[in-house]
C-alpha cells in the first residue's frame, strides 16, 4: 500500500521522553495507518477505520491492559 501522502501525527499518549512512541496517519480514504515515530522508515499496520474504531474501544475499556 502506497503511503507516501500519509499525514502522520504522535498520539497524544505519547510522552516527549523518547520512550514507546506511536504515530497514526488517518488522512487517507479507507484506510488508517500506525507506525513507530523511532523508525519512521519501518513497518506500518494499516487498519480500516471500522478496525481502528474497534481497537480504541478496546483500549478504552481496558480489554488489554493484563497484556503489559
Amino acid at each position: 500500500m502506497d503511503l507516501s501522502a500519509a499525514v502522520w501525527r504522535k498520539s497524544s499518549r505519547s510522552g516527549g521522553n523518547g520512550g514507546q512512541c506511536v504515530e497514526v496517519a488517518s488522512n487517507l480514504p479507507g484506510v488508517v495507518a500506525v507506525r513507530d515515530s523511532k523508525n519512521p522508515d519501518g513497518p506500518k499496520l494499516t487498519f480500516t477505520p471500522a478496525e481502528w474504531k474497534a481497537f480504541l474501544g478496546g483500549v478504552r475499556a481496558g480489554e488489554f491492559d493484563s497484556l503489559g
